[in-house]
């Protein structure tokens, strides 16, 4: 085990190819490994574990493919399918630590697209257990190895996302023969598309067939490692359900803050417009709910600074509608799910949050670009998540393109067929008492983490620091019953005097500014915060 584990730290062989020759037989190989997987021997492929050693040496950053190929043959030499779990959970660990030592040089995106595989292997490996119930001491002993597994890829994702988001090089590359490389993990005649077991079904389809950029592939590892660790996290029954879900939410929002990853925050969020979120067969029906609430709670009512208008600025134009649009339709969504199940207090909640964060005045900015003048901003087009919505659709019958992705435009369209015979108004929703600690704001910027490059030996450890230093941004809001007095006594006030925060006139027919607060707070706000670090402070 220990010579799998530190082979790829030998000193390079000779003989090292470059330029051309490199590209030649990297491409040489793939081919002919390719075609021993289509013949369907297995067994000869380890013939091939020299060759693409080689390849990964031959660079100081090793293409992508070469160092996939290489993990995989010498994980195949050590799993066997008949394997017990908690050897399977052994190579998996050894395959992370493989895969982490032969990217070390590289870029932090490819460093993270490259753990795709030891995620499949700890999903297949949970799923197991999970599925007979992981009685048995060993059965939880395999649990407790694959959870430090998890805790210890999450914790390496961490690092990668210390220094942000923009990198250069094959940043944004394309991957090429995706499925050829998918194949070389699964064998030949599986169903390629259950290599992302806890992406949509049409992630999945995109990633494999279509090729994808590196920084999609990077989002997407990022968000099933995500979603694989709340499941590990729902399955442990211990606390209660009120504190485990503050616990989720607390885990959830500091972790997306520690990303900072605006492509895992696009996947993330549109998995939550499917109808079941993926990897739904490893939890109950209540679990499920819960989840899909704490994933609401952190992707709705937090407005995270890594979005903001400057720090989007420089990704590809089409990325950035994507998320706004996707973040636009989860908001009405969720408002009507807990409208939907009587939480009407939770939905005025979600209303004020997205009102006050960035997420409007982004919208109208991106609309103001694609009509290509200026937008009245006295114009009657409202501040709710469905009246953006309709307005939007309204432009698109004009000949614009906002929702470019058929299953957003879809989900968009519903809003014209909810019956507002049986909607509560807006603002008479608003006048409900607001229950304590709903909302709840973060701001990471200034934020550093421990920069442990060595990464050995993270497991818990690492997820324990992480999650120390990012719960610390998350602030929850205390509305307390002087502010509920003061709030309604500017409502009386606001009879006599137009209110200068427009962000609560929250009906359809309400104006819009063109620039609102970043942040939940301040004077005339939903509820305050206790000395928040602010973007403009710092």
């Amino acid at each position: 085990m220990e010579l799998l584990r530190n082979e790829a730290l030998e000193p390079s062989r000779p003989g090292l190819l470059a330029g051309e020759s490199f590209d030649l037989a990297l491409k040489r190989a793939m081919e002919d490994l390719s075609a021993e997987i289509r013949k369907g021997t297995p067994e000869t492929t380890t013939a091939f574990v020299d060759s693409f050693y080689q390849l990964t040496q031959s660079r100081a950053d090793p293409p992508l493919p070469s160092i996939w190929v290489y993990a995989a043959l010498s994980f195949r030499g050590r799993s066997r399918a008949d394997a017990d779990v908690l050897d399977r959970a052994a190579a998996a660990k050894d395959s992370f630590l493989l895969i982490k030592a032969c990217s070390s040089s590289c870029s932090r995106r490819k460093s993270v697209s490259l753990l795709a595989p030891v995620v499949f292997e700890a999903y297949g490996i949970v799923s197991e257990l999970f599925a007979r119930g992981a009685s048995s001491k060993r059965d939880k002993r395999a649990v407790r190895e694959v959870g430090s597994l998890v805790d210890a890829v999450l914790g390496y994702m961490g690092i990668c996302s210390c220094d942000g988001l923009h990198e250069g090089g094959d940043e944004l590359g394309m991957i090429t023969d995706f499925a050829d490389l998918v194949r070389v993990w699964l064998g030949s005649g599986e169903d390629l598309e259950r290599f992302f077991p806890l992406l949509t079904d049409d992630m999945s389809r995109t990633l494999v067939q279509g090729g994808c950029g590196v920084s999609y592939l990077a989002g997407a590892v990022v968000a099933e490692a995500f979603l694989l660790k709340m499941c590990l996290k729902l399955h442990v029954k211990g606390a209660a359900r009120s504190e485990l879900e503050k616990e989720l939410r607390s885990w959830a929002v500091a972790s997306i803050t520690g990303f900072r990853d605006s492509y895992f925050f696009e996947i993330l969020v549109r998995m939550l417009i499917q109808t079941s979120l993926p990897g739904i067969s490893l939890l109950g029906s209540e679990d499920q709910a819960l989840l899909r609430k704490v994933l609401y709670d952190a992707i709705v009512l937090v407005d995270y600074s890594f979005l903001g208008p400057e720090k989007i600025a420089d990704l590809p134009t089409e990325h950035v509608k994507n998320l706004l649009m996707t973040r636009l339709v989860v908001a009405y969504e969720a408002i009507e799910y807990f409208r939907k199940h009587g939480d009407q207090t939770l939905a005025i909640s979600y209303i004020n949050a997205f009102s006050s964060s960035a997420l409007p005045s982004q919208i109208m900015k991106l609309a103001r670009r694609e009509i290509g003048v200026e937008i009245n901003a006295s114009g009657s087009v409202g501040s709710s998540p469905r009246a953006l919505i309709k307005w939007l659709l309204e432009l698109e019958d004009q000949g614009l393109r906002f929702f470019d992705d058929n299953l957003l435009k879809c989900r968009a369209k519903l809003v014209f067929d909810v019956s507002v015979a049986n909607e509560k108004p807006v603002l008479e929703l608003e006048d409900k008492k607001q229950e304590d600690n709903v909302l709840f704001y973060i701001d990471n910027k200034g934020e550093e983490k421990d920069k442990d490059e060595d990464g050995d030996g993270e497991g818990k450890d690492i997820d324990e620091s992480m999650s120390t230093a990012f719960i610390a941004a998350a602030h929850a809001m205390d509305m307390t019953e002087n502010e509920g007095k003061k709030r309604k006594q500017r409502k009386r006030a606001g009879k006599e005097k137009r209110i200068k925060f427009l962000k609560y006139e929250l009906a359809e027919n309400a104006d819009l500014p063109e620039e609102r607060s970043k942040g939940v707070g301040g004077d005339g706000s939903a509820s305050e915060v206790d000395n928040p670090s602010s973007d403009e402070e710092e």
